[in-house]
């Protein structure tokens, strides 16, 4: 005799769920990937010049590096990494940023504190803060606080995507369209799946809390054009979360783009955009209006 199998979420039970948000399963090069973005994160910062930890908060977790084009009064493009939450740091983030540079475009790693050392509310509030300083201290830097840019992968995507619906006057005092754009590669956007998935036993967020962190739900404070990205052979459930959350976008007219990356999985997927000719790459400088526009870096 056949049992039915007790469905969670959709038509997954709670191992197909938990395999859903488990991208290593998908992608058994994984450390190899990972490890390429702190090589190739090493030699960036061995090759361009660029400004360590700049403090953007109270707490050693709240810094960022910058580098700086040769342009002044340049778009800054800010990059906010993954790992699900819990690891990696701005150390393995700046692979991407000779793409940004040379273009014309300061490029910023962020760094933030993961779980457990923080909340995922606590999170979020440290990547806005970081934001709403670089728009504050962008003239000091070189950059034009009117040309702020983010992306994200994965968990970053998340994070990337809280930024993008922030109210940024009732917090911060700045413009509600302080961000001009914005680049979700890989992410989760409702949280409500993830909650019940394994991932929920180390995110710990209240009902209230997803409600209010799952940027799905909180479209209608998205005041700039974002780019969803994907990898074709990620797991299906980060595959259903991008064409979602594209499609939510596409019908309050706030979806620049979809961009596909065929044949890649998760990991993989971000690593090109330190490709400049690469489908992702030129989706995010054409968002910035950098498509034809190079300038040399300063090294």
């Amino acid at each position: 005799m056949t049992h039915a199998k007790t469905k969670v979420f959709l038509d997954y039970d709670q191992e197909e769920l938990d395999r859903a948000y488990n991208q290593r399963i998908w992608a058994s090069n994984a450390d190899e990937v990972i490890g390429r973005y702190g090589a190739e994160s090493a030699a960036v910062r061995a090759r361009l010049r660029f400004m360590a930890d700049l403090a953007y908060g109270g707490t050693e977790d709240e810094v960022l590096d910058l580098f700086p084009t040769a342009r002044s009064s340049a778009p800054i493009h800010v990059f906010i990494h993954g790992g699900a939450w819990r690891l990696l740091s701005k150390n393995e983030s700046c692979f991407a940023a000779p793409t940004f540079v040379e273009a014309g475009a300061h490029f910023v790693a962020l760094n933030f504190a993961n779980i457990p050392q923080v909340r995922l509310p606590g999170m979020v509030a440290q990547v806005r803060r970081a934001i709403a300083w670089l728009y504050r201290n962008a003239g000091n830097l070189g950059g034009d606080p009117d040309r702020i840019y983010i992306s994200g992968h994965s968990s970053g995507a998340h994070l990337a995507a809280a930024a993008l619906i922030t109210d940024w006057p009732s917090q911060f005092g700045l413009p509600a369209d302080l961000l001009k754009g914005g680049l979700c590669a890989s992410g989760m956007y409702d949280l409500a799946p993830v909650m019940l998935s394994a991932r929920g036993a180390y995110l710990k967020i209240s009902a209230l809390e997803e409600d209010a962190l799952s940027p799905a739900r909180q479209l209608h404070m998205v005041h700039c054009p974002v780019i969803v990205a994907y990898g074709e052979n990620e797991s299906p459930e980060f595959r259903r979360q991008a064409l979602s959350f594209a499609r939510s976008l596409d019908q309050i007219s706030r979806l620049e783009d979809l961009v596909v990356c065929r044949g890649l999985n998760h990991f993989e997927v971000i690593e090109t955009l330190g490709v400049p000719d690469s489908p992702l790459a030129r989706a995010a400088l054409r968002q910035m209006g950098l498509r034809q526009q190079v300038t040399r870096p300063l090294a």
